[in-house]
């Protein structure tokens, strides 16, 4: 029964003193103030003013109304101006999963450039390793998941970011380290440190070893690159990584990266947005600084191909 316009109404009458400055506030006439007012008192059968006063003040039924004014209004004003400052694409959201571990070393740059010209988004960031991104980016809790395995999803579209190469890591007293490349039964004796996350989703196995059915000697899970580089460096296993996540490893000198068979594995990483917000102002500068940063901070990286299911 009480609509916006009441609340303005009465909030106006409270604040000016008098049904005529209250009217003049709103724009309106007093006969039609006057008249919105007995209406209103007609529907929710109570007095709102008393008109035996000069100036008619409010009723206790009105200053109870005018409280939830004072509550609603201030949060409908403030919702309305970012509404506007969204529609100009001043402000948005920008809640960010990342599928892939070694992403931090990129992105965290790229976040910090983005919220320095953009610092009116609101900014959140999370690992999407133990959920399924692409989903919630659909229903609206995320709005960019970077992410190497694209999904041909109605409704989310793809922004390449580059290109990487998979290479096999070993420490430099491995026996593998002599080779250029390696073919995948030459893992057979191998422990194989990987991340923990499903089979399905580590390219060691679906573009290499399961290809032809071969199985390392032994499995060994670890959350954090640097712990899987000291495991590497103690001959403790071997682990394939993207090649620009092992440079800073690669110049250490204990560590060799081997390609893993003679073409190599090349992978493509993206960014997914919605349809819907993928034109947005915030998002595509967003796009973009992360293209630049990846290019600015990444050693062998080459511009991605286009994304075509």
């Amino acid at each position: 029964m009480l609509e916006l316009r009441h609340l303005e109404t009465l909030a106006a009458i409270r604040d000016h003193g008098s049904l005529q400055e209250a009217a003049d506030a709103l724009h309106v006439t007093q006969s039609a103030l006057s008249h919105q007012l007995r209406d209103l008192e007609m529907r929710l059968e109570v007095q709102l003013l008393n008109r035996r006063t000069r100036p008619a003040r409010l009723t206790t039924a009105a200053l109870r109304i005018v409280a939830l004014a004072d509550e609603v209004l201030p949060r409908i004003q403030q919702t309305e101006r970012e509404l506007q400052r969204l529609a100009a694409g001043q402000t948005g959201r920008l809640h960010v999963a990342i599928d892939c571990h070694s992403c931090f070393q990129w992105l965290m740059p790229a976040l910090d450039a983005f919220r320095h010209d953009w610092p009116d988004v609101s900014l959140d960031l999370s690992a999407a390793f133990s959920f399924a991104p692409l989903p919630a980016l659909l229903r609206g809790d995320l709005d960019v998941v970077i992410t190497s395995d694209p999904q041909a999803i109605e409704g989310l579209e793809y922004f390449p970011l580059f290109q990487y190469e998979l290479v096999l890591a070993v420490a430099a007293a491995n026996p593998l380290a002599q080779y250029r490349y390696i073919e995948p039964h030459q893992l057979q004796d191998q422990t194989l440190i990987t991340y923990p996350v499903e089979r399905s989703r580590l390219d060691v196995f679906t573009e290499f070893l399961d290809l032809v059915d071969v199985e390392p000697a032994a499995i060994r899970q670890a959350e954090l690159t640097p712990m899987i580089m000291q495991l590497v460096a103690s001959q403790r296993g071997v682990t394939a990584l993207p090649n620009w996540a092992l440079s800073e490893y690669v110049h250490a000198g204990w560590l060799r990266t081997v390609k893993l068979s003679e073409q190599g594995i090349w992978r493509n990483l993206y960014a997914g947005v919605r349809n819907e917000d993928f034109e947005a102002d915030y998002i595509q500068a967003f796009l973009k600084q992360a293209q630049t940063t990846c290019f600015e901070t990444l050693a062998n990286i080459e511009a991605a191909q286009p994304l075509q299911f």
